[in-house]
């Protein structure tokens, strides 16, 4: 072992190389995991324990002057000038224009943030879901019109079993549904991502968009409760002087049901165009789980009781920045996103 170890440690006092190749060549053979020195570090544990304390120093020594001796050679390699200091030639002749963030990503991320620091966790799945999740554990009596060709895309119909019918989400409750079914309250989850409708493209509609849906279930949730979630949301969103209103509506997965308002952010609540002059703003749909929807995921509804809530990205987003036409949103046209350069 010892006359090895000599040998090595001549052999690495006399190493040149006349290139980068040739030193990485070096250092593999000696330094590598499968190099030489490796060899002698894991035959280590044959030598003879009285000679042990002579061997380790000479391994040290060996491993240690390797290190330099290529060490120094990479040094020499790196300084040497060859007329192309400060020069990456690999980069491109054309200036580089740094990217930026989508509009509809900035607004949701920011939405994420101010519900994260709530408890909210992040929940997905899949675009393409089920009528099982999308309709029926939500509570949509079998001839409701959302199952209707006309405002539903079906990648797969069967008429003699609804349930089985495999289509594109038309909204992220479908995630809910699934957090219910494989988790055990309490569930505080948001739920982010695209859904589809079989609408005409236009302006103010478009046949996929982004929604951000929230679910909370717990024991002894009330409509007051989610009043102060949503309350909170709309301050750290549109600012500390917004006021939201809820008005009574009907959804067929919560009962009772809302529509919330905020104060318009574009005129203050004075009255303008956007707002059609009534000084509100609708912003998303809210309510409490209905016991049905809780039985069919196997919660029970005499212990536990929740509320929902959901909202579109893009109607956040034409508040916060005043995008009048939905299309723009997916035309991936370079000079609408340069407008949000400083966004965030």
């Amino acid at each position: 072992m010892i006359a090895k170890i000599d040998q090595l440690l001549q052999e690495v006092e006399t190493i040149t190389a006349s290139n980068a190749e040739e030193l990485e060549a070096l250092r593999i053979k000696y330094l590598s995991k499968k190099g030489a020195i490796n060899e002698l570090m894991a035959d280590f544990r044959t030598v003879p324990a009285e000679q042990k304390k002579e061997v380790g120093m000479k391994l040290n020594t060996l491993k240690t002057k390797a290190q330099e001796k290529i060490a120094a050679l990479k040094e020499q390699f790196e300084s040497q000038d060859n007329g192309c200091e400060g020069i990456d030639l690999t980069r491109t002749a054309y200036p580089m224009e740094l990217g930026t963030r989508h509009p509809l990503t900035i607004v949701k991320n920011e939405i994420i943030d101010i519900f994260s620091r709530l408890g909210f966790c992040i929940a997905e799945g899949p675009e393409v879901e089920d009528d099982l999740h999308v309709f029926t554990k939500l509570n949509f009596a079998a001839d409701h019109p959302a199952r209707d060709m006309q405002d539903t895309f079906f990648v797969e119909s069967n008429e003699d079993d609804v349930t089985k019918n495999i289509i594109l989400r038309t909204h992220t409750s479908s995630v809910q549904v699934r957090a219910m079914d494989f988790s055990k309250p309490p569930i505080r989850i948001l739920c982010p991502g695209r859904v589809y409708r079989n609408e005409a493209i236009s302006y103010r509609a478009h046949c996929f968009f982004h929604q951000i849906e929230g679910l909370y279930i717990d024991k002894n949730v009330s409509f007051t409760d989610l009043k102060q979630v949503l309350l909170l949301f709309a301050k750290e969103m549109f600012g500390e002087e917004t006021k939201i209103r809820l008005r009574p509506s009907y959804f067929p997965f919560t009962e009772p049901s809302a529509e919330m308002d905020i104060s318009c952010n574009i005129c203050g609540g004075k009255g303008c165009n956007f707002c059609k002059h009534t000084g509100w703003v609708e912003i998303l749909g809210c309510g409490m789980v209905d016991p049905n929807v809780l039985e069919a995921s196997g919660i029970d509804s005499k212990i536990y009781s929740g509320y929902a809530f959901g909202m579109g990205v893009e109607r956040i987003t034409n508040l916060k920045y005043q995008v009048k036409d939905l299309r723009m949103f997916s035309e991936n046209d370079t000079r609408f996103l340069k407008e949000f350069e400083n966004a965030y």
